[in-house]
């Protein structure tokens, strides 16, 4: 009989393991004993980069490796890894210590994230490549279809320096608010201003530079929604 966790992996990525083990310790966090999914997690982001490289590449045969490399980017960043792993369900079988599960583990986006790609590394190593390849397009689906305008990939700061520069606008400054949470897990809050733009607009993250792009987002909104646009 199958466990919770093969049926869930049979029904959601229509995949079995020849070796459950190998699933075990993809779903297991470092916080739980026993063999947890860092090196599985290592060899997966590997396996998903070559798979995404080479979908990215043949579906723009005419796009410059900066415009590849965006998209590759936008695909494997720990975000929409995160939210491809919760449309999954694969929160619910996380084995996590005590501690990570008071606190929403199983919800957190680079748990979700690196448990995703444990799974890649897992089937990788259980069937080889070609069933690695076959899982990666069965969890990503339409988002290897569709894919967004290369334009649309820059990050926020470099869009709203490129949109002021167009417009012969001074560049935005940034400015560090606060910093709270405990040392390993820290909340930076910074605002970016415009000269010309009575208001400064706030951005939150757990990197200094996740924050910076947030606020350089909502600036962006800003100009281009308003009466600045």
């Amino acid at each position: 009989m199958l466990s919770k966790a093969e049926t869930w992996l049979k029904n959601s990525l229509d995949y079995q393991f020849n070796d459950v083990r190998l699933l075990e310790q993809s779903l297991t966090h470092r916080s739980a004993p026993g063999d947890n999914n860092e090196r599985l997690e290592f060899l997966g982001d590997a396996v998903l980069d070559f798979v995404i490289s080479e979908v990215v590449f043949r579906a723009h045969p005419f796009a410059p490796e900066g415009d590849l490399s965006r998209l590759r980017a936008s695909l494997v960043r720990d975000a929409t890894l995160s939210e491809l792993a919760a449309d999954l369900g694969l929160g619910e079988h996380l084995i996590l210590g005590s501690g990570e599960r008071k606190t929403g583990g199983h919800r957190r986006e680079s748990i979700l994230a690196d448990a995703l790609e444990a799974i890649f590394g897992a089937v990788y190593l259980d069937a080889g490549f070609d069933a690695a390849w076959k899982i990666i397009e069965r969890a990503f689906g339409k988002r290897l279809q569709d894919f967004p305008p290369a334009e649309e990939l820059r990050d926020p700061k470099t869009r709203l320096q490129e949109w002021l520069q167009a417009r012969q606008r001074g560049l935005p400054n940034y400015e560090l608010v606060k910093v709270t949470g405990q040392a390993h897990r820290q909340i930076f809050e910074v605002s970016c201003s415009v000269d010309g733009v009575e208001e400064s607009t706030n951005g939150n993250g757990t990197t200094l530079r996740n924050a910076e792009q947030e606020s350089a987002a909502a600036m962006l909104e800003t100009l281009t929604d308003g009466s600045d646009a």
